[in-house]
């Protein structure tokens, strides 16, 4: 009888038939040519999609981490901080996708073709359109080549639809390159925390009934196998992030302390910057605008010349405003120190200087308030011409001032 050599399972074939050639292993053909691989699955995407619906995300978040430095429980708050709903798209999940699954079952490996695939259909999802956060990708050089093939693919596009109805749908991409790093002895020792806290909580799964058993690694028991991950992380996904490091934009955070510390961390790092983020085209539309920023750095000093000044060379004006706001004006914010808001409608005929006006605004600045001012004009008819019946009005103006500022905290219930 002859044997099949056909993978693992496979049934045996009739007798008198000559055996079926034995699938290659991927791992034996594997291309290693970013180029090839890139432009293979591209056309493959480009057949099934169609070049105008290849439209992926404005902004990716490429999430990298030792392990143990909290990239799960980071996510959500990355997530919140960049304002995108959609959840992160795990690599390690995708690859035991139904598609992951079916590579694997017919006998070969899923290799960096694959997972390009895979990954480039994810992202085109409709509920990735604003940004995604890529965890666990690139994991290799080659992986992180396609990525670059892929960021020229989009400006591509871009420039391909520009004067087109379609333009806002290839917008110029964003890549941020994250990565929590922790050192070995805390990646370690968190990894055996988790393993120990998995196995309490899934000993009374099963004595209870009550929650799912959480998958253990070998790595969440083992200290010396948690310590060989930690290095294949820094042999591996860590030189391929690093070699992001002079293309994209690359924010290294430091995990090592308590949660709250590395959340404010990768608030620095991830602050929002127009000229790192916006199409340039929009960028030169608006950067003639200052920035509050700006504005704000010398308002303090600004005040204090302003108000001086006042004092100086319109005394008069000055201190019948300060009379108007102290007697008319101030018995109202006082009566509304718990809310931190009061309204006042005036008609008093001062305010119909703008100086004074001006006047009044400062004054409550330097005083700790925040006062906006609108001019409300209201028609009050006076009396009617007898000849052609028309309604003869006066023009009443009220000045609608607006106080807000820090309320009085009571405590309730």
């Amino acid at each position: 009888m002859v044997m099949s050599s056909e993978p693992s399972g496979a049934s045996r074939l009739p007798q008198g038939r000559p055996p079926k050639r034995p699938k290659p292993v991927v791992e034996d053909l594997e291309i290693k040519d970013a180029q090839i691989i890139f432009n293979s699955v591209w056309s493959e995407i480009e057949q099934e999609f169609g070049l105008e619906m290849l439209r992926f995300p404005k902004e990716f978040i490429l999430l990298g981490g030792a392990p143990g430095s909290g990239k799960g429980t980071h996510t959500r708050f990355i997530q919140k901080t960049r304002g995108l709903t959609c959840p992160s798209i795990v690599v390690s999940s995708l690859l035991n996708s139904p598609e992951a699954n079916k590579i694997k079952n017919a006998g070969f490996m899923v290799g960096d073709r694959e997972v390009v695939g895979i990954i480039f259909r994810t992202l085109l999802d409709p509920a990735y359109r604003d940004g995604a956060i890529l965890d666990g990708f690139p994991r290799t050089e080659v992986q992180v080549e396609c990525l670059k093939l892929l960021v020229d693919k989009m400006k591509e596009l871009r420039a391909q639809f520009f004067d087109s109805s379609l333009r806002v749908h290839f917008r110029q991409p964003t890549i941020h390159i994250m990565v929590l790093f922790v050192d070995e002895k805390t990646s370690v020792e968190r990894q055996i925390k988790r393993g120990r806290l998995a196995e309490v909580h899934n000993d009374e799964a099963r004595a209870t009934g009550v929650g799912e058993i959480v998958e253990l690694r070998p790595t969440d028991l083992d200290p010396e196998a948690a310590r060989r991950r930690y290095r294949v992380f820094k042999e591996q996904t860590w030189e391929a992030l690093q070699s992001l490091k002079q293309t994209f934009f690359y924010h290294f955070v430091n995990a090592q302390g308590s949660v709250q510390e590395v959340e404010r961390n990768i608030l620095n790092e991830l602050r929002y910057q127009s000229l790192l983020e916006l199409d340039p085209q929009t960028y030169d539309s608006l950067r003639n605008l200052p920035l509050a920023s700006e504005i704000i750095l010398h308002a303090r000093q600004d005040l204090v010349k302003r108000l001086d000044a006042y004092e100086l060379n319109q005394t008069e004006l000055f201190h019948q405003v300060i009379q108007l706001i102290r007697e008319k004006i101030m018995p109202v914010v006082v009566r509304h120190a718990i809310s931190g808001l009061a309204t006042v409608n005036i008609e008093d005929a001062l305010l119909h200087d703008s100086e004074a006006l001006a006047m009044l605004i400062d004054i409550f600045s330097e005083r700790g308030y925040h006062a906006v001012v609108d001019l409300h004009r209201i028609e009050i008819p006076e009396c009617v011409d007898p000849e052609s019946g028309k309604i003869q009005c006066r023009q009443k103006k009220v000045f609608r001032i607006t106080i807000r500022f820090q309320g009085s905290e009571i405590r309730r219930g």
